[in-house]
Parts: C-alpha cells; structure tokens; sequence
C-alpha cells in the first residue's frame, strides 16, 4: 500500500433512530460535504453512510463529534462501540507518528460557523465597518 493510501481512511457510520429525520445518513452527507479532508460520502441506506476521509486533516472522531454536536443519533450496540474505539485510537496514534498537529484541522469549527452564518438571528449589526468602530 502505498504511503499515500495509507493516510485514507473508508469508514462506516451507523445512524439509530428515532429522529426527526428519518433519513439520517443523506442529512449527514450533505453537512460533510462541504468539510475539508472528507474525500468521499455515500449514504447506502437512510441509516448508513460510508465516508472516505485523509486522516491527517480529520479523524473518525471529530466526524462523529461533528455529527452528534448537530443531533444525530449514532449507533451505540457494543460491537460499533469497540469498533469505534479502535479506530479513534489507531487514528489518533497514525497522527501523532505522522507529527499533525491536534487540533489543527478547523473542520468543525467550520461547520458550525458555516451553519451559524445560514440561520437568522439578531446578533448581526447592519451598520457599516466604520459606523461599528465609531463609539
């Protein structure tokens, strides 16, 4: 495998209902596919998507942080636990000998802002620069 392939991880992301939205995986998706170091996202079935991302940009955990942040409702049966917990560390290690720094990756920093941008409220101020720096 080449040094390159390596650093591509191709996971599975199992969704439990109930939730609002009964078609969890094409809801995730479309939040992820705007995030950088997500390479390529499939929804299989509503409660299944699998995603193609470089680990040293993001790891499966921020993902799935990201995900239940925005209020998703993951898979949480004991043998998706272990797995879960496997690839977060071997993640996690793979980074640490690849020497990327944690944190680094803005993904989901970026996401909420991009979605915080998108919803109406009353925090923004109409008022030009040079009014705003006046007082």
């Amino acid at each position: 495998m080449s040094e390159l392939q390596e650093h591509i991880k191709h996971r599975e992301i199992l969704f439990r209902g109930p939730h609002h939205e009964p078609h969890q995986a094409q809801a995730a998706a479309l939040i992820l596919s705007n995030v950088e170091g997500v390479l390529h996202i499939h929804p299989a079935q509503p409660e299944l998507l699998h995603v193609s991302y470089d680990v040293t940009l993001l790891t499966l955990q921020v993902i799935e942080e990201l995900l239940v942040e925005l209020g998703f409702h993951l898979d949480n049966n004991l043998m998706i636990k272990l797995k879960r917990a496997l690839y977060y560390y071997s993640e996690q290690a793979q980074q640490e000998q690849l020497g990327c720094l944690r944190g680094r990756g803005n993904c989901t920093q970026a996401v909420f802002i991009e979605k915080y941008q998108q919803r109406p409220h009353g925090c923004r101020d109409g008022r030009p620069e040079h009014w705003r720096r006046y007082l």
